[in-house]
């Protein structure tokens, strides 16, 4: 693993680092918050995901996430939203291939070799953090804006031994109803219905549900709503959850200005029972 950059952030450390993804089959590029707590302990961490067209850098340097992990002495880890390089097929439309890799598994050429972000981001990047920094595999949280929240959702609710805590921004409720979904899921996962089922938030909140109350917050004048389907999330409840606290907030967007917006109450949603484990 190469220390790409560590910088001093609220008495905690800052870094990027790049390593060699046997998952994805390239270099990949991730961000790690630090609080200064973790120079005595592991700490709890927190996953967020990011977007299309996203790097690991953007929630980083944009949603003001540090001053509240901080606060609360968790890590949070900002993953890359797809595998990258000369080498990694890609398209011409920005909602899919490199920078829209959705979380999931690929099974059709060109995709399948490289795109295998379910298992880097729920198995491979866990298995290094643990290994180099102080954070504590008991305690996970899961997170991520639009793209990311649509990953947090299904990957979470796939796997409730590993992730405490769970919540969305603005996510991508429905892919399978969606353009965002419908055209990323015939190309990584082949025209076969069936196989997206795993890979759509409301699908899984039928099937699975999750052991733990969720945070779902999304912008009343989000200009993507028509493609998100939030409404689609409260058909899916059906009893699954203990709760889900779904809000709606009045005058806000999709763009990283309602991230910062919400992203202390969502810190607050993990850290609260992260820090009891």
């Amino acid at each position: 693993m190469e220390i790409v950059s560590e910088i001093s952030c609220f008495d905690g450390t800052q870094g990027v680092y790049r390593h060699k993804s046997q998952c994805c089959g390239c270099n990949m590029t991730f961000g790690l918050f630090l609080p200064g707590e973790a120079k005595n302990r592991s700490v709890p961490i927190l996953w967020y995901l990011s977007g299309l067209t996203c790097t690991h850098e953007n929630a980083m340097t944009k949603s003001g996430i540090q001053i509240w992990a901080a606060k609360h002495n968790v890590a949070v880890a900002f993953p890359d939203t797809s595998p990258r390089g000369s080498d990694v097929p890609d398209n011409g439309d920005y909602d899919l291939g490199q920078g829209a890799g959705f979380y999931l598994n690929a099974t059709q050429q060109p995709w399948s070799e490289h795109f295998q972000m379910y298992d880097y981001i729920a198995e491979e990047l866990p298995s290094l953090v643990f290994e180099n920094f102080a954070a504590n595999k008991n305690a996970q949280g899961i997170t991520g804006h639009s793209m990311g929240g649509h990953g947090a959702l299904t990957i979470a609710m796939k796997r409730p031994s590993q992730y405490q805590t769970l919540s969305a921004i603005s996510p991508i409720a429905n892919p399978m109803a969606s353009d965002w979904g419908q055209k990323q899921f015939a190309a990584y996962l082949g025209s076969n219905e069936s196989n997206w089922r795993d890979y759509d938030a409301s699908q899984l909140m039928v099937k699975r549900g999750f052991h733990r109350s969720i945070l779902v917050d999304y912008g009343q004048d989000d200009e993507f709503l028509q493609l998100l389907r939030p409404q689609s999330l409260f058909s899916g409840v059906n009893g699954q959850i203990p709760a889900m606290t779904f809000r709606v907030h009045e005058g806000h967007g999709h763009s990283y200005f309602f991230v910062m917006s919400v992203i202390k109450d969502h810190v607050e949603h993990h850290a609260t029972t992260l820090n009891s484990n």
